[in-house]
């Protein structure tokens, strides 16, 4: 007797980060910032008072409403996930029938496209223009000429560091016949999200993220706004258990710090401008090395030579994501967007 994997799974290869030690990472679109001591020590105490032996709280009461409190939220339309990936697999799997068609933009997060492929989803490509914005009305017409059921993209995009403007969205959610998924993981550095109007449509799922401005990508802490009904539909087809208690606890008490955070990405937001401005600078040496103005917390950039800068700014113990004609520089702290910056002057003037 034998077992063979199936045609869909039996050639991918597991993720498999960046390994090894460096002084600067700016790959993951991480926040560069740990939390204080004082914060640490709250985390500290709550542990002691966490069941281990029990299962968590199925709805994760606690911190979706501190979640809500922070955004200014109604609860009752959040749902919790166990980081957004499993939102993402768990909304394709579970509100698409066979036969339906689900959209994607491109280029965009990558695992909207993988988790349509382990799902057995029919997924379809949107291209954007060659400065990488998105045409809404061209957007709006394949969705409802193509009988697509679920749109899914990032806004503002990861990796572009672009985005459509908050009457854009609106045009387009009330344009199509379609459910219409926007990640907001990276509005916290921008103004235009639809997170505060998700409950006022009835085709509209908004995600956000603990792991960015928040800056706790080791939760793994995600969550969806819509509303009643379609929240309902979540929490009904979603694991019991699915964000356990250590992250709910901690979440509980980091959203709760509302004004070390907004003054955090205040921060964020400054060394992106300048890691922009430095890198805008630098392109006057080379026309083949494009730098994306961004609303997010990195910067996008077009070049040939963007594995040999990778592989130069390794050998100065900074990393940062290549992406085949593209690389892509997260935000990190004022003193690593400066040595970035030095270590990118060093390689033009070789």
């Amino acid at each position: 007797m034998s077992y063979k994997l199936n045609k869909k799974i039996v050639e991918l290869e597991p993720y498999e980060p960046i390994s090894g030690t460096y002084d600067v990472r700016l790959e993951a679109n991480e926040c560069p910032y740990n939390y204080p001591d004082e914060i640490k020590q709250e985390i500290k105490d709550v542990i002691d008072n966490i069941d281990f032996n029990r299962y968590p709280d199925p709805l994760a009461t606690d911190v979706v409403n501190a979640f809500a409190e922070y955004y200014g939220l109604n609860p009752d339309f959040v749902t919790a996930g166990n980081g957004s990936d499993e939102l993402i697999f768990l909304i394709e799997s579970a509100f698409l029938e066979k036969g339906d068609k689900m959209l994607v933009v491109s280029p965009d997060f990558s695992m909207y496209q993988f988790y349509s492929s382990i799902c057995e989803v029919e997924c379809d490509t949107f291209y954007k223009d060659d400065e990488l914005n998105i045409d809404v009305d061209m957007l709006i017409d394949k969705v409802n000429s193509y009988n697509i059921k679920l749109l899914i993209f990032s806004n503002p995009c990861n990796p572009t560091g672009k985005g459509i403007t908050a009457d854009q969205a609106r045009k387009l959610v009330n344009s199509v016949n379609a459910l219409v998924i926007l990640d907001e993981a990276y509005m916290d550095f921008w103004t235009e999200g639809l997170l505060n109007e998700a409950e006022q449509y009835t085709n509209l799922i908004v995600f956000k993220t603990a792991s960015k401005a928040i800056g706790s990508a080791a939760l793994r802490l995600g969550f969806a706004v819509a509303d009643p009904v379609i929240s309902r539909a979540i929490k009904a087809v979603k694991s019991p258990y699915n964000v356990n208690s250590f992250s709910q606890a901690v979440g509980k008490i980091i959203y709760s710090h509302k004004q070390f955070l907004l003054n955090r990405k205040k921060d964020i937001v400054n060394n992106r401008e300048k890691l922009y401005n430095g890198l805008l600078d630098i392109s006057k040496n080379s026309s083949d090395f494009k730098v994306f103005e961004s609303c997010t917390n990195f910067v996008f950039i077009k070049t040939s030579f963007g594995k040999e800068l990778w592989e130069f700014l390794k050998q100065k113990s900074i990393v940062i994501r290549y992406m085949g004609d593209y690389i892509r520089i997260s935000v990190g702290t004022a003193d690593e967007v400066d040595r970035t910056l030095e270590a990118i002057k060093a390689y033009f003037e070789r």
